[in-house]
């Protein structure tokens, strides 16, 4: 299969931006975005996207027709890579990232993570969720903030991708966490990064369309929920999410952009929650809610 590599290069925070657009546009077929400093000095960055089974021209043509002028001052190159796995090669120039306690890195940096931290190794894989992208990292000292509060008895993961969020909340209070995720693919990568981070006994995963599947019933209610996907659906499952939280419970909800909030904090409120803590990172917005007490 070909793979054509497209990259647009500019300066950081154009870059930046350019990389969170190829990720929304993209997001359905799943091609894996990456983005990183092309200069020593840091004056340039490269957002990079890899495109499947196209001709170069026609791989610039297609993302110059989705971003628009969202790229128009900035260059877009493409050219064809050799037969590699390169989702597994995209992860590999990427940085170690840290979110409060959490370290999220590839196997290539297990050295990396500070003392007293807790490393969450995330290889590539076909559902991704690597700590990289605002609203994960967002997640992530959210966990780490509430972990530090209180302890929580039934943690659901909803939309898990790699399972990165459930390994953090496992790793972070040595509890069981629920994981589950529309697509298969997703809840086997996500309990296969839960074992090789030693939580495999702590994450349990399974595939669901939605809140209606009889399990969450069964391993519910819950006091924390994350929920790292988009606004739409979670809007729509609003109701069936508060349904199966506990009188007291917290959610920490974020997929979201800025002009999301508003709606998103309406819906839930039909539902008892009120807003705890809002938190924006790269044009990303993280809301932890809560329901039957005051703080979070």
């Amino acid at each position: 299969m070909q793979t054509v590599r497209v990259r647009i290069v500019a300066a950081e925070l154009e870059a930046k931006r350019i990389a969170d657009v190829l990720e929304r546009l993209y997001e359905d077929e799943g091609n894996p975005v990456s983005i990183y400093e092309s200069t020593d000095d840091g004056r340039e960055w490269t957002a990079e996207i890899l495109l499947f089974e196209v001709e170069p021209d026609e791989a610039i043509a297609d993302v110059r027709s989705r971003i628009g002028s969202d790229a128009f001052s900035a260059p877009v190159e493409a050219d064809i890579l050799p037969e590699l796995n390169w989702v597994e090669k995209s992860l590999e120039g990427l940085k170690p990232v840290t979110a409060g306690r959490f370290t999220v890195h590839g196997g290539h940096d297990r050295d990396k993570v500070p003392g007293g931290g807790i490393g969450i190794e995330i290889e590539a894989a076909l559902a991704f969720g690597t700590g990289h992208h605002g609203t994960t990292a967002g997640c992530l000292e959210e966990i780490d903030r509430l972990f530090s509060m209180r302890e929580y008895d039934r943690v659901l993961d909803l939309g898990t991708g790699t399972g990165v969020l459930a390994i953090a909340a496992a790793l972070r209070s040595r509890q069981p966490v629920l994981a589950t995720d529309i697509d298969p693919v997703a809840t086997k990568t996500a309990a296969a990064n839960a074992r090789m981070n030693g939580a495999g006994h702590l994450v349990h995963t399974f595939t669901a369309n939605g809140m209606s599947d009889r399990r969450f019933g069964e391993e519910g209610p819950f006091d924390l929920l994350i929920a790292n996907i988009l606004a739409r659906p979670l809007m729509q499952m609003s109701r069936d999410i508060a349904a199966h939280m506990q009188p007291v419970s917290t959610l920490i909800l974020s997929g979201l952009r800025i002009e999301d909030g508003p709606r998103i904090l309406f819906a839930y409120g039909c539902h008892g929650f009120h807003l705890s803590k809002r938190g924006e990172k790269e044009g990303w917005l993280t809301l932890t809610l809560v329901r039957g007490r005051p703080q979070a």
